[in-house]
């Protein structure tokens, strides 16, 4: 698979963070607003989500963005979340939305999967206001945000159960949590306890591979290889899907866990292979 940033020594890596941080800084302004912003797509406060028009959108695609935050923090407006892709994706005519979702100790991570399934539904209901199509959508999210968008996509009817409709892929960012079964036998962290208890039970309804439907839609999983967990678990959920008869691809990225989700806009070759995904899966016109 396809790999960046090769090069080791501690100069290359000083250089390399020093131009991604002045890259950061010009990516977009700081001032930048969604369109609209905290539209309820539910009662409670986190239920809100942001979205950011390009110019003169119509029949516009979509791509939908979970943030992450160990199932207890983060939020939509946080700029590593959406500053450098909605800088890049209006800027090739997608309306870019950013999911807010309950948190824990509020709602544990099943319940947090449906606000996302909610927020899906609300979404898909509102584009033609936007000037976008509801069906040319692309999910996506990171880190904790990534394992909830894996959970829908891997059963697909967690979503369709709450209003959504069938949409054209899913972008899961450097999630370790694929295997939620498997992690929990063996001495998880206590992230992962607090996240998933103590009922084995409840290990497999939140647990992507344990789920996984030949309904799913096709994925794209990208996995930090400076982490020990993401890509073994990225491959054996992609080799579990083909075998349903679905569509996976796996992109292995020697950044952080950070720079993954950030460098999106920014890092060209990067980008690069998630915008020839979101074209092979049907965002873009041909």
């Amino acid at each position: 698979m396809t790999r960046y940033f090769h090069r080791s020594t501690w100069l290359t890596r000083l250089l390399g963070g020093l131009i991604f941080c002045v890259l950061m800084g010009l990516a977009l302004p700081l001032s930048a607003q969604p369109s609209l912003s905290d539209l309820p797509y539910g009662s409670d406060p986190k239920q809100r989500l942001d979205v950011y028009l390009p110019d003169s959108p119509d029949n516009a695609p979509l791509i939908v963005m979970v943030h992450g935050g160990g199932w207890r923090f983060g939020d939509k407006s946080n700029e590593p979340v959406w500053r450098n892709k909605v800088a890049h994706w209006t800027a090739l005519g997608a309306v870019v939305v950013s999911v807010n979702y309950r948190l824990l100790p509020q709602a544990g991570p099943l319940e947090q999967a449906q606000d996302v399934a909610r927020a899906l539904a609300y979404i898909q209901t509102k584009a033609p206001q936007w000037g976008a199509h509801p069906q040319k959508l692309v999910l996506m999210g990171h880190s904790a945000g990534g394992h909830l968008v894996s959970l829908l996509s891997a059963d697909p009817s967690l979503a369709w159960d709450l209003g959504a409709h069938i949409w054209l892929a899913t972008v899961s960012l450097d999630s370790a949590v694929l295997d939620t079964q498997k992690i929990m036998a063996h001495r998880p962290s206590k992230l992962y306890a607090q996240a998933f208890g103590a009922d084995p039970a409840y290990w497999e309804q939140v647990s992507p591979i344990a789920r996984l439907q030949p309904t799913a839609p096709p994925m794209l999983l990208v996995c930090s290889s400076r982490r020990a967990r993401p890509c073994p678990q990225a491959q054996s959920f992609a080799n579990r899907l083909t075998s349903l008869g679905g569509s996976a691809r796996i992109l292995p990225i020697n950044m952080s866990h950070r720079s993954i989700n950030e460098a999106i806009g920014l890092h060209p070759a990067y980008t690069a292979e998630l915008d020839a995904f979101l074209r092979d899966a049907g965002l873009w016109d041909s």
